[in-house]
C-alpha cells in the first residue's frame, strides 16, 4: 500500500522488486487525489508495473485523506485474512499505529520510505527499508572503508545519520554468541533486524552481510564447512580477541 504523496514514483519498480524478497504482492494499490498534478508523473508508472490507484479527494486544506482512506483499505484487508503480511510506502509517521496494529495481529509489517521517515514508524515495522538504497541510488548512503572502521561521516545535516554500527553488531553477538564467542552470520543477521528494523547491509555500501562483516576491524570471522560433503560453508563471527600483551592491566 503505497502513500503516493510521500513516495516517489520513480522507484515503484525497484520497490517491487524488493518487495518480491519477502513474499508475493497480492494486493497493490496506490492512494491520493489523482486529479492534482503533482501526481501526473505516477499514472504511467502505475500502468506499467498493475498498481491500482485509489482515488481520494482533498476535502479541505491542512488534513491527509489520502492516510484515512488508506487505513481504512488496510484494515479491510488485514480482517479478510487473505494475507501474510503488509507492505508500507511512505515516510509520514501517521502510519505508526497502523503498523503497530497489523504486528499485534501476528502480521508482518515491511515499511519502506526516506531516510527522512521518523523513527516511531520505522521501529514499528519489522522490517523498514531506506528507498535511498533501491535500484542502486544509495550515493549518500555509502561509506569508505575508513568509515566502515568507524570514523564519522560527513553528511549534509537534513539528512539523519545512520545508527554506529560497531555498538548494533556487538550488541547482537552478546544474544547470539556461544560461550566461545563464535555466532553464525545468519543468527547475527535476524538479530541485528530484530535489534533494529532500518538494519541493512545496503546502508553501508555493500549488498551482501558477510561482506559488510568482514570489514569491521573489530571482528574476525570464519569459514565453516556444514554437511558430510563440506559443500555448504556457513560464515562464523566474533568479535576480535586481543592479544594477551595487548591487554591492559587491571
Amino acid at each position: 500500500m503505497i502513500d503516493a504523496d510521500n513516495a516517489q514514483a520513480s522507484l515503484v519498480q525497484e520497490l517491487l522488486a524488493e518487495v518480491s524478497r519477502y513474499g508475493t504482492a497480492t494486493i497493490k494499490r496506490a492512494y491520493g487525489d489523482w486529479t492534482t498534478p503533482n501526481l501526473t508523473q505516477w499514472k504511467s508508472v502505475l500502468h506499467a508495473n498493475a498498481v491500482q490507484p485509489v482515488q481520494q479527494f482533498r476535502y479541505t486544506t491542512g488534513k491527509n485523506a489520502t492516510d484515512s482512506a488508506l487505513i481504512i483499505d488496510a484494515m479491510d484487508v488485514l480482517h479478510s485474512g487473505h494475507v501474510d503480511g503488509f507492505c508500507l510506502v511512505s515516510s509520514d509517521s501517521d502510519f505508526t499505529r497502523l503498523a503497530t496494529r497489523i504486528r499485534e495481529a501476528g502480521l508482518a509489517v515491511y515499511g519502506f520510505g526516506e531516510r527522512k521517515t521518523p523513527a516511531p514508524f520505522v521501529t514499528a515495522c519489522d522490517k523498514f527499508i531506506y528507498t535511498e538504497i533501491l535500484g542502486g541510488k544509495s550515493e549518500d548512503l555509502l561509506k569508505s572503508d575508513a568509515t566502515l572502521a568507524g570514523e564519522p561521516l560527513n553528511r549534509p545535516e537534513r539528512v539523519p545519520e545512520l545508527p554506529e554500527l560497531e555498538p548494533m553488531v556487538l550488541s547482537a553477538l552478546e544474544v547470539t554468541g556461544r560461550e566461545d564467542g563464535w555466532s553464525t552470520l545468519a543468527a547475527l543477521g535476524g538479530q541485528l533486524s530484530r535489534n533494529n528494523p532500518s538494519f541493512d547491509p545496503r546502508n553501508y555500501g555493500v549488498t551482501k552481510l558477510g561482506d559488510l562483516m568482514r570489514k569491521q576491524s573489530y571482528l574476525e570471522t570464519k569459514e565453516v564447512p556444514t554437511g558430510e560433503a563440506s559443500a555448504h560453508i556457513h560464515m562464523h563471527v566474533r568479535k576480535k580477541i586481543l592479544p594477551a600483551a595487548n591487554k591492559k592491566q587491571v
